[in-house]
């Protein structure tokens, strides 16, 4: 029976992997603050966990669906570094190390994006808190020599399933909020500030004339685990992978089609201005509506992946028959 060791296992995309890869007839190892087989502050049991694996991947962080406080900002970063780096040391201390490695990242490495979509081959880094943070998490899980360790990082968009950023998104549809929202002035605030060992930008939050055609870049919960399967079986395939459909929307067609999807039909739009409040009083941040994220799946339409989920419309009807199911 093959080995898989998963780290993260708790939140919607891991509870999703951890049933794929017991469905996959894996011998599954979980790790975490409270990991059936290791615990983050037990380093000998993390290595046993790591050591004679075949497959091993990490969710693990603090969720950014939460305000970018002090606290907030160093636990999302420390998080994410020191998972990753428990998980490197224990691979490089293998005597037997997974042939493979998964490690999460997220899509949000790429600059706000107007003018053309961002690839793993051609696409460019942007500046500020969740730029930095993803440029230090792949700096971790890229470093060192690992020989026998396939490492590919996951940059993930904005996972559609019933987790945290679908939800809310719902919520404002169904509230009548499901209009576009607008990018525009408010007051200056250093929220999104550079951070880590090389922290980029200027401090001050920054806002674009979008008028709601930010790009909205998504994948359906069940290609997440259908690519995580897919670069399993491809050998080729390292380095950084795009988790994005490869038919990514704007912000007024996406709010538009949710509307439709949940038989509502009116949808008032929202400026920055109305937001900002909003989204504190909900403790998460506008970036998740405001920010351009124009990616696309280079590297998985490249090797042929073929995805279950490749138009908005219906992957959001997906979504909420399951919702409305609960």
């Amino acid at each position: 029976m093959p080995v898989a060791a998963l780290a993260g296992a708790s939140g919607f995309v891991g509870t999703a992997l951890r049933r794929a890869l017991a469905d996959d007839g894996y011998e599954l190892r979980l790790i975490g603050r409270d990991g059936t087989d290791a615990r983050w502050d037990a380093p000998d049991a993390v290595r046993r966990a790591v050591d004679g694996a075949d497959l091993l991947v990490n969710l693990a962080g603090k969720s950014v669906d939460c305000r970018y406080t002090d606290a907030n900002r160093d636990e999302i970063l420390r998080s994410r570094l020191a998972t990753t780096r428990a998980l490197r040391e224990a691979v490089a201390d293998a005597s037997s190390p997974p042939s493979l490695w998964l490690n999460a990242s997220t899509a949000t490495i790429y600059r706000y994006a107007l003018d053309r979509p961002q690839t793993e081959t051609g696409g460019e880094f942007g500046t500020g808190f969740s730029v930095d943070v993803a440029r230090a998490w792949e700096d971790e899980f890229f470093a060192g020599e690992l020989p026998q360790t396939r490492r590919v990082a996951l940059r993930m968009a904005i996972v559609l399933g019933d987790g945290p950023a679908t939800g809310m998104l719902f919520r404002l549809a169904r509230l009548g909020l499901g209009g576009p929202q607008y990018d525009g002035w408010w007051f200056s605030h250093r929220r999104y500030r550079g951070i880590g060992p090389r922290p980029t930008g200027d401090g001050r939050a920054p806002w674009h004339r979008s008028k709601g055609g930010q790009r909205f870049s998504w994948i359906h919960l069940d290609d997440v685990v259908g690519a995580v399967r897919f670069v399993r079986d491809h050998p080729g395939i390292e380095g950084p992978v795009n988790l994005a459909a490869p038919a990514p929307s704007d912000n007024r067609t996406l709010m538009a089609t949710l509307r439709r999807v949940v038989g509502m039909p009116v949808g008032l739009p929202a400026w920055r201005v109305m937001l900002e409040p909003a989204m504190w009083a909900l403790r998460t941040e506008p970036e998740l509506v405001l920010k351009s994220r124009w990616v696309l799946p280079g590297v998985l339409t490249g090797a042929g992946y073929d995805f279950a989920w490749p138009s908005l419309e219906p992957a959001l009807r997906n979504v909420w028959r399951g919702i409305r199911r609960r």
